[in-house]
């Protein structure tokens, strides 16, 4: 597991590699990501959107950018959580993703919060030697 905080929001992340929706011999590689955002502060805040920075193992970057998480923007209160699940393609067995979600007080203060840096294995495919 992974895990930053920023701002008194916690962040955890649990890659898994999704063997049934893969297919190596198409290039194609499928993992899922598990997030916990914890409120770990003393002030409501509210998810206003995300950006994730994906990188393969050829150096391929992808860039996502969008309002929320998984449809939704998510208020958490003083020690609330919320969890969610997504996913994400890449055409190599191995990559990295991190990012920043864009959080907003109830006062309308506006921060940033890491979401950190996590490997994307394929536990099948040994890695290539430097």
């Amino acid at each position: 597991m992974y895990s930053a905080q920023t701002h008194s929001i916690r962040i955890q992340v649990e890659p898994t590699y999704l063997e049934d929706q893969s297919e190596p011999e198409q290039d194609y590689f499928v993992w899922a990501y598990h997030i916990v955002i914890e409120n770990c502060g003393d002030r409501t805040v509210q998810l206003r959107s995300r950006y994730w920075k994906i990188t393969d193992s050829s150096g391929h970057v992808h860039e996502v950018r969008g309002p929320g998480v998984v449809g939704e923007q998510p208020v958490l209160k003083p020690g609330e959580s919320f969890e969610y699940t997504s996913g994400t393609p890449l055409s190599t067995p191995f990559g990295i993703m991190f990012g920043t979600y864009q959080m907003e007080t109830d006062k309308g203060e506006s921060f940033s919060v890491e979401i950190p840096a996590f490997s994307l294995d394929c536990p099948h495919i040994a890695a290539l030697p430097n």
